[in-house]
């Protein structure tokens, strides 16, 4: 069964009293505005701010664990309309990044998507969530925290920005496609393969960009600004939301085999349909 057919059923709660799945989307937006007001706060003053290593090109620092902390204190009590019996699990890149996706309510949580361009003062970073119940994604929050741009979508409900409904753009020919993409830059074993794929996309498209934030990505393609994405390794943390975006907004999200992209670790393929199709065989075609 193909994820967005599974999602389109959703989960039985939600079809039976739909408000709720709005009060669980307006908590999601409630906990992603104050942490986006937090890292306003910090980057006031960056020179301040404390870099971490978590590995080679992978920074941490404390807005992004006091961002998540919040979060999480605003998402850890359970909502009155759940059963007693359901347990809500939260999976934070900094604070539970092992965590199991089970059964019960799982807030999948990246409290600042685009670290190192927040720790230099480039504006393109976002708070990201997605929520699952019983392994099905049902709502998807990403808030830009430089712009205040909100993109939201519920399961079965449409995807949004700013409150106004998005879709994928209508772009079929690559020659017109500007596309996204994210280096693979803590996956050393990565670049030759990327570096395979890279200049046939360059060579068949309008342009090919990478901000540094693959939440932001998602979302962008999930309105129309990018016309296709790819990355060849991406955490759960980094799709939840998009995913939800995306296939709310009509697109298509698949690994590398054409699968659909489930909230894990692994390759992600985006775009419109066509594009998406388009891409895929493109990236398959540079023998990766």
């Amino acid at each position: 069964m193909q994820a967005a057919d599974a999602e389109a059923r959703g989960a039985g709660i939600f079809d039976a009293e739909p408000g709720l799945l709005v009060d669980l989307l307006e908590g999601m937006i409630a906990a992603a505005i104050q942490a986006a007001r937090y890292i306003r706060a910090r980057a006031e003053d960056l020179a301040s701010i404390e870099w971490q290593h978590k590995a080679p090109a992978d920074f941490v620092s404390d807005v992004d664990t006091g961002a998540e902390a919040r979060i999480h204190q605003m998402l850890a009590e359970r909502p009155d309309w759940l059963p007693d019996d359901t347990e809500v699990h939260f999976l934070g890149e900094e604070s539970s990044p092992d965590a199991a996706l089970g059964a019960g309510l799982t807030y999948v949580v990246d409290p600042l998507d685009g670290t190192t361009n927040f720790l230099h003062g480039y504006p393109w970073y976002a708070v990201s969530i997605g929520a699952l119940l019983d392994g099905t994604l049902v709502a998807a929050v990403v808030l830009n925290a430089s712009t205040d741009e909100l993109f939201t979508a519920t399961v079965g409900g449409g995807a949004f920005r700013n409150g106004e409904h998005i879709t994928v753009s209508s772009v079929a020919d690559p020659s017109r496609a500007l596309v996204g993409t994210g280096f693979p830059f803590k996956y050393p074993e990565q670049i030759d393969p990327y570096l395979r794929q890279l200049p046939a996309v360059f060579r068949a498209t309008a342009g090919v960009r990478r901000a540094g934030s693959a939440a932001l990505d998602l979302a962008d393609v999930a309105c129309g600004r990018f016309d296709a994405f790819w990355e060849l390794r991406l955490a759960p943390w980094d799709v939840a939301a998009g995913l939800l975006l995306i296939r709310e907004a009509g697109g298509v999200v698949t690994d590398l085999g054409g699968t659909d992209a489930l909230v894990t670790h692994g390759p992600v393929v985006a775009g419109n349909p066509r594009m998406h199709r388009w891409l895929l065989e493109t990236l398959r075609a540079s023998g990766v």
